[in-house]
This record gives C-alpha cells, sequence and structure tokens, in this order.
C-alpha cells in the first residue's frame, strides 16, 4: 500500500501529528478512514522514520488485541508502516461529545467518521444532543453504563487509551436482530500502550474524568454512573484501582493549587 491512496481521498482532520481521510480502496467497497502520520521535517530523518514505523504498529496492535479481546473498535482494513498509513473502518455515528451536547467536535478526533462541520447557533447546538438520544432512544444513564462496560473490558484486556474523551467514543447503530442498541466505539489508539499497572489505568480514567468536567459541565453525576458500570465490569480489581484514582485526584487537585 502506498501513498496512492490519499490522491483521490478527502481530507477530514488535520492534527499536528497525523492527517485523517475519507477514501476507498476499490470502488466496489465501502469507504474506510486513513490516518497518515506524515514525516516531521523538524525530526533526524532516522528518527522520524523509527518513531513514525513504531507509533502506527503500536497503534494496529492496540487495535487487534482489542478486537480479540471482543472490545468495541474500528476493525483493521490495512498497515503500511514504512509510509505512515492505517486504513480502519469507518464508523458511521455521532461521537459521545456530540451526543452529550459538547459541542464542536475537537481537533484531537482523528479517528472519528465524522468531519467537521460549520458551526451551529447556540439554540440549534443546545437541541442537538436531545433530538441525538431521543433518535437513538437511549436515556444519558444508559449511555454511561455502556461507555464504563466497554471501558471495563479494555483495561481488563491491559489495554490503556491514553487520550479518553468523549471526543474519542462513537455511537454506531446495529440494524441486526441481535443488536438492539447502539454500540459504543473506542477510537483514537494513537496514545495507546499495553500495562496491567493499576497506575496507568487510574490516570486514564482520571484523564477521562478531566475531560467530562471541562467538557460536559455539571456531568458529575454522569461520570459517577461510568464508574459504577466499569467497577461492575472489572470485578475485584475496582478496589485497588479505586484506590489509586482517588490518589491520582489528589495528585491532579495539588497541581491546580500549585499552579
Amino acid at each position: 500500500m502506498t501513498l496512492a491512496i490519499l490522491q483521490s481521498a478527502e481530507l477530514i482532520q488535520q492534527g499536528a501529528e497525523a492527517r485523517v481521510y475519507r477514501a476507498q480502496l476499490h470502488p466496489s467497497q465501502p469507504p474506510i478512514i486513513v490516518k497518515h502520520r506524515f514525516s516531521k521535517k523538524y525530526r533526524h530523518p532516522s528518527l522520524d522514520i523509527s518513531l513514525t514505523r513504531s507509533r502506527i504498529i503500536g497503534e494496529a496492535r492496540a487495535l487487534l488485541r482489542c478486537l480479540k479481546m471482543g472490545i468495541t473498535v474500528p476493525g483493521i482494513r490495512f498497515v503500511d508502516a514504512d509510509e505512515g498509513l492505517l486504513g480502519i473502518e469507518l464508523i458511521e455515528g455521532p461521537s459521545i461529545r456530540r451526543v452529550l451536547g459538547g459541542g464542536a467536535e475537537a481537533e484531537e478526533e482523528e479517528d472519528s467518521a465524522v468531519p467537521a462541520t460549520t458551526e451551529s447557533t447556540d439554540m440549534e447546538q443546545s437541541n442537538e444532543h436531545e433530538d441525538l438520544l431521543e433518535t437513538l432512544g437511549l436515556a444519558k444513564n444508559d449511555l454511561m453504563t455502556m461507555i464504563g462496560k466497554e471501558l471495563g473490558k479494555m483495561h481488563t484486556a491491559d489495554v490503556i487509551h491514553g487520550d479518553l474523551t468523549t471526543s474519542n467514543m462513537m455511537l454506531r447503530s446495529i440494524a441486526s436482530e441481535k443488536e438492539s442498541k447502539p454500540q459504543i466505539v473506542l477510537i483514537d489508539f494513537g496514545l495507546s500502550f499495553q500495562s496491567s499497572m493499576v497506575e496507568d489505568k487510574a490516570v486514564d480514567l482520571y484523564v477521562l474524568e478531566r475531560a467530562f468536567n471541562s467538557t460536559h459541565p455539571e456531568s458529575e453525576s454522569l461520570f459517577q454512573i461510568v464508574l459504577d458500570s466499569y467497577a461492575k465490569e472489572i470485578g475485584k480489581a475496582w478496589v485497588p484501582t479505586k484506590r489509586r484514582l482517588d490518589e491520582v485526584r489528589l495528585r491532579g487537585r495539588k497541581r491546580s493549587m500549585v499552579g
């Protein structure tokens, strides 16, 4: 697979580390998402090549591990580490940030199948998330429970996301008889790594908690539902994880006080 695939692709997102495109491998096949980690001129060429390869391979491995362990993530369509390309399944649906009424999508939503759009009026933004939940037949509490369960499965598989935000979660509708509810799909594993350490899992949760607080005001009760569902999913492992999460929160508050 070469960079030629990008010639006819549509640019969706531009980030500091990568560009994200909507592309097609073949006219008869559905479109996919292609992440291109482009060359960084400020880095030494050999270091740049090494870092690009390791990050593409690392992201692909994280996705494969999640898929193997039954965690809902985009499927992999191709990997070209030499060119810095990763092709993944296009997820049709809104981000959780959009569903919860968090405003315009953040730049970090690189794997999202939803391209950035022009800003709507304040009235439209306040009503949009209510319409989305009603259309999907979901209550916010149900949505939080689904998120907690998926995160619990991910951490049980010892996968640390590294950038958990509501922009990096998609809501995909399932039209089969077996699945009566939409699915939470975790995306953008560019900063992910594998670890069994309680500290890493607690920090992962703390990052998401901070994202909830900054993006979704008055969301403390919602995030608690996420944690309750997460605790139920991981069982006995919640006790040490909860203890470490409290410690991480305390460290975070101290940093905030110091400035």
